[in-house]
Order: structure tokens, then C-alpha cells, then sequence
């Protein structure tokens, strides 16, 4: 039976451990959260002013969910079951956001219309849509994580890849995981650039499971044609290196390969990507085929 979370009583700002519950599962249920957009809808025209948008309400998630199994040490599975947008999204930037904040004089929105699978830029410009989770993920294991800042618990890693039919798993660093997501966009490219993709509310159906026995220091995400590995950093530097050797350490274990022998094939067959580089950290992932799992006889956990 499905679980539900409204949006309207069940936003939080931040990830922490100190949040109380909003929804308690066993493993192994599906929950539907109800999503605002990344501004908590606050932008209602191009006409908003930047100064009547209170910025402490940026990137809420719904949540916390608590799922009854989760232990520190464990690992939260997350498969995405569907994403359902609003008719309306929003777009913004200005002075300072973003790569091209130092060139930009004015805080500017767009209101986008979602029409027949589109969005819809401008009367020339008709936006494929590839609608995918900004911010996801659990309790930091001390701390309090604004959700508009990536991490190893996840949060904030704008990775175009988190749509419906992937699979993410994320570390659990604190009883119950204390799951959340939120920050819909129904169109983002990687990178996003400008600081907001196509900003938009909606419904994502997950399903969530436990998996005992085994640990990770990062999030990874699969779907039906490849493995990645998900790292942000400082710097983009330390994340792409950080993603790789993540991947690596998941990877030689399982390959049974020699160090020189597994960074050969994944020089051969894997994909350095950038996720975001206007949050607070950078965030790339490493991308490996299935198909190299698939000829070792392995999967991923």
C-alpha cells in the first residue's frame, strides 16, 4: 500500500538527524511525495521582485522519512518509480548566480509553460523534457545540511540522471535514514549553468529498501544501461577523482583485477561527467556500463 507526504506539512530546508519523522515505513514500501519547486512557489510571474522572495525558503525537500530497518552502516535503496510535473515551471538568474552571474545586471524570471511534452522557452524554443530530482537524499551523520548543498549524504547533487527508473543508493548515517527529495526540474542540462533548470512542483513515487551488510562513503545510482558513482567536492578537480576512485573501490573487489588492470579498462570504457557546478560543492559522477558487469558476472551491490 502507498504512503504519501504532502509538501504543505512535510517541508524541511535541511537535512539533519535532528528532524523529526513526518512518515515512518518499513522497508520495502512505496511513498509518494508531493514536491514545491525549488523557490517553495514563491515566484508566481515574471514580475516577482527578487526582494518578495524570502531566500531562507530555497530548495525545500519532503520529509523526513523514516524507514524502520535503516541503520547506521547500512545502505538506503531508492528506485524511482515515476515523476509527475505541474503545467507550470519557472526559471531565474541574476548578479552573482551561477557561471555567468558576473555578466548579469538583473535579477530575471521566466514562467514556462509545460504543453504537449514541452517546455515552452519562447514562441521559437519548445524544450524537450527530461524530468529529474535536484535535491535527494538522508540525515548527514552530525550536522545541519542546507538542502541546496550537495554531499555524501546526497542532497543537493543536480544530477540529470535521477529520474524515473533509476535506482540510487545513499550511505545511512543515522537510525531510520531520514529520507527526503524535492527540487523537480522538467528540463536541466548537465552543469546547470545558470543556477535553476526549469524549476517546477510535482509527485515522485518512490519505493524504499534497506540493504544490510554492506557500506558506502557516497551515493551511486544505476538504471538499466549503467553504474555511476556521484562525489561533490570542493572543487570539480576532487570530485571527478573522487568519483573515479569511488567507483574503483566498488568495482576491483567484485572484478577480481589487479589496481593497474581495473584503471586500464575503466580508462577504456568509462564516462567522467559533470553534474553541477554552481552549488556550494561541485558534483561529477563516473559513469560504467552494464554491459562491463554483465561480462564479470557482478552486480553493483
Amino acid at each position: 500500500m502507498k504512503k504519501s507526504l504532502s509538501c504543505s506539512t512535510a517541508s524541511i530546508y535541511s537535512f539533519s538527524a535532528k528532524h523529526q519523522p513526518m512518515l515512518e515505513v518499513e522497508a520495502g514500501t512505496q511513498v509518494v511525495l508531493e514536491t514545491y519547486d525549488c523557490f517553495t512557489n514563491q515566484i508566481t510571474s515574471s514580475d516577482t521582485p527578487f526582494n518578495s522572495i524570502d531566500w531562507q525558503q530555497i530548495n525545500p525537500a519532503t520529509g523526513p522519512v523514516f524507514v524502520k530497518e535503516a541503520q547506521p552502516g547500512d545502505i538506503l535503496k531508492v528506485t524511482i518509480d515515476e515523476i509527475e510535473l505541474a503545467d507550470q515551471g519557472v526559471m531565474a538568474t541574476g548578479p552573482g548566480l551561477g557561471v555567468m552571474g558576473d555578466e548579469i545586471n538583473t535579477f530575471t524570471t521566466k514562467m514556462i509553460s509545460i504543453q504537449n511534452g514541452k517546455a515552452v522557452f519562447d514562441e521559437d524554443l519548445q524544450i524537450p523534457l527530461n524530468p529529474m530530482i535536484g535535491v535527494i537524499g538522508v540525515a548527514p551523520e552530525e550536522g545541519d545540511i542546507p538542502c541546496g548543498a550537495p554531499g555524501p549524504h546526497g542532497g543537493n547533487m543536480d544530477n540529470k540522471m535521477i529520474t524515473k527508473g533509476a535506482t540510487l543508493y545513499f550511505p545511512v548515517f543515522v537510525e531510520g535514514a531520514l529520507f527526503a527529495l524535492g527540487d523537480l526540474h522538467a528540463a536541466m542540462g548537465d552543469g546547470e549553468i545558470g543556477v535553476s533548470g526549469v524549476e517546477i512542483p510535482g509527485k515522485v513515487t518512490v519505493t524504499l529498501d534497506v540493504i544490510k551488510g554492506q557500506s558506502i562513503a557516497y551515493p551511486f545510482l544505476e538504471n538499466d544501461d549503467v553504474v555511476t558513482s556521484i562525489v561533490s567536492k570542493e572543487t570539480l578537480d576532487e570530485a571527478v577523482k573522487g568519483s573515479v576512485k569511488e567507483m574503483a573501490n566498488r568495482l576491483q573487489p567484485k572484478f577480481g583485477l589487479s589496481v593497474e588492470d581495473l584503471t586500464m579498462l575503466l580508462s577504456a570504457v568509462g564516462q567522467t561527467q559533470i553534474c553541477q557546478v554552481v552549488d556550494p560543492l561541485m558534483t561529477a559522477r563516473f559513469v560504467v556500463p552494464k554491459w562491463v558487469l554483465q561480462a564479470k558476472k557482478v552486480t553493483l551491490f
